[in-house]
């Protein structure tokens, strides 16, 4: 059984209440029970996610005179502090130290420049980051966002991901390509290597570090990148069909099956679990579901790209896909109280398309308007008949975009300002290449502080 220890800070930073370990260590550091929190570790991390009111996750080091003790922390902020478990607590015999001894100097440490640690959970959202300060990084920057902020991620030489497939095999991975992303090192390649963390037998994320290409030993599957080298042109060299191809053979069944387990426990569809672990695995479904969009989208992409791709032929209203691509967007843009405009129900535009297609493009177009819209703002989708023509316009209030933005904005993998773990970076070039297609296009009208207005122009149906 995993041991685990637990306790907890009130708002005013003192532990109001600790398990025998955890309270032994406190009056060994010369605190007491209802006094200041005395160790260091646990008393920064509550500090911190108090601060951030966020969950913090990772590793820490405590000890007294006699033992050291290494466990898993998670720092739990609520509304009467921060709550603090502490798994797989291990107590071992503290190394004695000679007298001597104390005064020699320290052997160095031989760590690469630039050096990062790092720790994130099933969501991919970081949990802790501990790198050089000539990363430019601090803690409010990182914590509880996602990895693919830090690091953009790029396929190896033999077109796969090895952190996703890890998370979707719930093991380690090593050779895991990437370009920093934050700080005053963005661009800088990496290689990122991880293991798994568990608790107990429950997959909880990943813990590893990351080294810029050219300082230790590198796999041997990614020794030809240069530290010059985007992850952008990285991924331009993959021959993307078949790298879709195999994508979508490895992943999808996989990953459907780890949904649908996970479903299946966290409606506790086969009895009662405890309310934890249900949190799991509803947290399991998520990132898996997540994987499998992006895996549609590398299947997409495969489709799009062939000579011989075809759209169907049909009357599509595009108000009334614009009316139903609202609905099912809807939820998620009431969590930031922003508000879709959608056509009224007496509204029309004809045109000759393919449903589902424009019905994945208004998706991605109104999804992304929702996602830079900053809270309680307005989104408005506007249909139009222009000649042989017609339009349907999705404008929002987000930051806008620069003419040179807007420049690269349909170009294969571009993720221009994502501030979040979603996104391929292939939507509006898949949406683009599928308005195309059916004979129309996608334009855009932006600039910096003035919102944006996508619109997708289509043949009119005239009979």
């Amino acid at each position: 059984m995993t041991l685990a220890v637990r306790g907890r800070v009130n708002p005013d930073g003192r532990l109001v209440y600790a398990d025998d370990a955890l309270l032994r260590l406190q009056q060994a550091a010369g605190g007491e029970l209802g006094g200041p929190i005395l160790l260091p570790a646990l008393a920064r991390l509550t500090q911190l996610a108090a601060r951030l009111k966020t969950p913090i996750e990772r590793p820490v080091l405590m000890g007294d005179d006699t033992h050291e003790i290494r466990a898993h922390g998670r720092f739990l902020p609520d509304g009467e502090g921060v709550r603090i478990e502490l798994i797989d607590w291990e107590s071992v015999a503290a190394p004695i130290v000679d007298s001597d001894d104390i005064l020699a100097p320290l052997p160095r440490r031989i760590v690469p420049p630039g050096s990062v640690r790092w720790a994130c959970d099933i969501r991919l959202r970081l949990v802790m980051v501990e790198a050089d300060q000539a990363w430019g990084l601090d803690d409010i920057d990182w914590m509880s966002r996602s990895l693919s902020e830090l690091f953009q991620l790029a396929p190896d030489n033999y077109g796969s991901f090895p952190l996703l497939v890890a998370l979707a095999a719930q093991g380690g991975f090593g050779g895991q390509r990437a370009r920093m992303s934050l700080g005053s090192a963005d661009g800088t390649i990496l290689i990122l290597r991880a293991k798994p963390m568990f608790d107990g037998d429950t997959f909880t994320g990943f813990f590893g570090d990351a080294e810029p290409i050219g300082f230790g030993q590198l796999p041997a599957d990614v020794a030809v990148a240069q530290s010059d080298t985007s992850a952008a042109t990285l991924l331009g060299n993959i021959d993307t069909r078949s790298f879709a191809l195999r994508i979508d053979g490895a992943l999808r069944r996989p990953l459907g099956r780890i949904v649908a387990n996970a479903e299946t426990i966290a409606g506790q569809m086969q009895g009662p679990i405890r309310a934890d672990y249900a949190r799991y695995a509803s947290d399991i479904a998520l990132a898996g579901r997540h994987l499998l969009d992006l895996v549609d989208d590398l299947a997409d992409l495969q489709a799009v790209e062939r000579d011989n791709f075809t759209v169907a032929s049909e009357a599509v209203d595009l108000a009334d896909v614009a009316r139903r691509a609202a609905g099912l967007l809807m939820m998620k843009a009431k969590e930031r109280g922003i508000r879709i405009d959608a056509p009224a129900a007496d509204e029309a535009a004809v045109v000759t398309a393919e449903f589902r297609r424009v019905l994945q493009i208004l998706i991605n177009l109104i999804g992304n308007a929702v996602h830079y819209s900053p809270d309680n703002a307005m989104v408005w989708l506007r249909v139009d008949d222009q000649g042989d023509w017609s339009t349907i316009t999705i404008a929002d209030q987000g930051p806008g975009m620069s003419a040179e933005d807007q420049a690269k904005l349909f170009n294969k993998f571009e993720r221009l300002g994502r501030t979040d773990g979603g996104g391929s970076g292939l939507g509006l070039y898949i949406s683009r290449r599928l308005a195309l297609a059916m004979g129309g296009d996608i334009s855009v009208e932006s600039a910096p502080g003035q919102g944006a207005r996508f619109t997708l122009r289509l043949p009119r149906r005239l009979s």
